[in-house]
C-alpha cells in the first residue's frame, strides 16, 4: 500500500518560512512503530497522521523523530490546511480528536486557519533552585527576569535581543531532563511594531534542538502575555532563523491560535514489502 504524504510550512506566508509539518492521511491507524519509523525518516519537528472517523470529524496523532507527542499546533494548522486544500475541500470545520482533546480548526478570513486549543497558565514563576542561573550557563545568556515550569519551562527576558542571541549548548538536554520538562520557551517583548511579543522554542530530548514556530507553546505564551499587556488579541513573531507569525486570541480558557500555510512537496510514500 501506498501513502500519500504532503509537506506544508505551517504559520508561514511562503515557502522555506514557518514550520515545516509533514501530514499522512490514512484510511486506518497503522502500527505505531511504522508511524514512528515515517517519522523518523522524514526527519522533521512532526509527521502527522490522521483517520476519519466521521464527516469533518478525525483522529489526529502527531510525531516528533523521536517519539508521539500529546499536543502539536503546526502540524495541526498544516493537516487541517491538507483537508481544507485535498482531501475534504468542501469542508469549512475539522474536529480532530487527540491525546488532548477535542481540537477545532476553522478556515477564517484572508486564507488563515484558526485552531481553538486549550490556555496553559504561567500564573506562578518557579526558581528552585536557582534555575534561572542554570539557564543562563546554559543558553550563554542574561539571567531570565522571570522563569515558569510545566509543562515546558517558559523564561521570559527584559528585550527581544536576549531571545535572539541564545545559543543553546549541550547541558539544555540535561537541564530539561532535571526538571522533567518538555522543553524551552525562551520569550520577551517585541521590538517590532507589528508584533507584541517575540519567541523561540527549544527541545533537544525530542529530537527538535530548535522548533522553527511552536503553536503549543503559543498556548503558554498567549495567557501570560494577555495579563501583562492587558489585551486578549496578540500578534505574535517566532524569532527562529526560519521565523513565522502566530496571531493569538484569549477566550477564556482557550486560545485561539491563527495562521496561514504553504504547501511545498506531495508525494507518496512507499510502505516496506508493499
Amino acid at each position: 500500500m501506498d501513502l500519500k504524504q504532503w509537506t506544508i510550512d505551517a504559520f508561514a506566508t511562503q515557502t522555506f518560512e514557518g514550520n515545516p509539518a509533514a501530514v499522512v492521511p490514512l484510511l486506518e491507524w497503522l502500527d505505531t512503530g511504522l508511524m514512528q519509523a515515517i517519522a523518523e525518516e522524514n526527519n522533521l519537528s512532526e509527521t502527522a497522521f490522521f483517520v476519519e472517523s466521521a464527516p469533518g470529524r478525525y483522529g489526529l496523532r502527531w510525531f516528533t523523530p523521536q517519539m508521539e507527542v500529546d499536543l502539536c499546533g503546526h502540524a495541526t494548522l498544516a493537516s487541517a490546511f491538507v483537508l481544507f486544500s485535498h482531501v475534504a475541500p468542501a469542508l469549512n470545520e475539522v474536529t480532530f480528536d487527540t491525546r488532548s482533546g477535542p481540537l477545532t480548526v476553522v478556515r477564517g478570513a484572508g486564507g488563515l486557519l484558526v485552531m481553538d486549543f486549550p490556555a496553559i497558565s504561567a500564573s506562578v514563576p518557579v526558581d528552585a533552585p536557582g534555575i534561572g542561573r542554570r539557564l543562563a550557563e546554559t543558553m550563554g545568556c542574561p539571567v531570565p527576569a522571570e522563569v515558569f515550569a510545566a509543562p515546558d519551562l517558559m523564561a521570559v527576558f527584559e528585550n527581544a535581543d536576549a531571545v535572539r542571541a541564545l545559543s543553546p549548548k549541550g547541558a539544555l538536554g540535561q537541564l530539561l531532563s532535571d526538571l522533567g520538562m518538555r522543553g524551552l520557551i525562551a520569550t520577551a517583548p517585541s521590538d517590532d511594531g507589528k508584533y507584541d511579543f517575540v519567541s523561540r522554542f527549544f527541545a533537544p530530548n525530542h529530537g527538535i534542538p530548535e522548533d522553527p514556530v511552536t503553536g503549543s507553546a503559543h498556548c503558554k505564551l498567549a495567557p501570560y502575555w494577555a495579563k501583562r499587556l492587558s489585551k486578549t488579541r496578540l500578534n505574535a513573531r517566532q524569532i527562529s532563523p526560519r521565523g513565522g507569525t502566530v496571531i493569538c486570541e484569549l477566550v477564556g480558557d482557550r486560545v485561539k491560535l491563527s495562521g496561514t500555510c504553504v504547501a511545498f512537496a506531495q508525494g507518496v510514500i512507499h510502505l516496506p514489502g508493499a
